[in-house]
């Protein structure tokens, strides 16, 4: 049980937009399906429109909270709860793997603002045996970018290095009349689950990053123009890949084989 929150304007420096509808609330908690014993984690928790059932449902809750105005009724809306933290900072800074410990791996969850979503993304992938699982609402497109298949027009650096870390599934829309105020695009929830195992492993991941990242630094070329000068097209032709190909085409497994190469070579 909690307090009614205080009143408070959504800053715009902090892209922030309240949840506010009682049915998309229900359906992300669902979707969370969290429980007693586990060791969640929220970031950017607001007003606790999302808080207060996690809560009710796992009995603890850390939350990473940047505005510092946010704070004190965050603990006076949940004093109650004995087991709840609030850790004021920037979520971009903050050290998931040090917050585990010896416990259990982290289930993180949160309304992300638009404008942190994929640099936070990619600070959790880094800490990612810190992680359990990821539930986030993000900008639709970016959900879209994150679970997208080869060949698409979403299919890019973010997707790959996503879906090389995770499983990613894309749940449900959220559209913008659930928040206060409306932002002026449809938001989605997306689900990411680190990998046991790694369908593809490279053997050196900052090597791995560089090259998706060379690859798709100008989209509408083709990797022998993107590539050049750190891999031949005769070197891309053993492989079994045509460097004739537009980044965009290339699987996960594909990019790792280009990357595991160059590792090879380099030693």
């Amino acid at each position: 049980m909690s307090s009614r929150p205080p009143v408070h304007r959504a800053r715009k420096r902090f892209g922030q937009n309240f949840l506010r509808d009682p049915g998309i609330i229900s359906r992300i908690v669902r979707a969370i399906a969290p429980r007693p014993g586990q060791r969640l984690v929220e970031i950017g928790p607001g007003q606790g429109a999302l808080t207060a059932p996690l809560l009710e449902a796992a009995g603890a809750l850390d939350v990473i909270e940047l505005d510092r105005d946010l704070v004190p009724g965050l603990r006076v809306q949940f004093f109650n709860y004995p087991e709840f933290s609030v850790h004021e900072g920037d979520a971009l800074k903050f050290d998931f793997a040090e917050l585990k410990g010896d416990g259990p791996s982290l289930r993180v969850v949160g309304n992300l603002p638009y404008n942190i979503s994929t640099p936070l993304i990619f600070h959790l992938l880094a800490q990612r045996g810190a992680v359990a699982d990821m539930h986030f609402m993000l900008q639709k497109e970016v959900v879209e970018r994150l679970a997208a298949e080869p060949g698409s027009a979403d299919w890019g650096r973010l997707s790959i290095m996503a879906q090389y870390h995770c499983q990613v599934d894309s749940l449900f829309i959220v559209p913008p009349e659930a928040f206060i105020p409306r932002p002026k695009v449809d938001s989605a929830i997306v689900r990411l689950v680190p990998h046991e195992t790694l369908p593809a492993q490279a053997i050196d991941e900052v090597l791995f990053a560089d090259i998706v990242r060379e690859a798709f630094s100008q989209r509408r070329k083709t990797l022998r123009n993107n590539l050049k000068g750190r891999v031949s097209a005769e070197a891309l032709e053993s492989l079994g890949i045509d460097p004739a190909r537009r980044p965009q085409t290339l699987t996960v497994a594909e990019m790792v084989s280009i990357a595991n190469h160059l590792a090879g070579v380099r030693t």
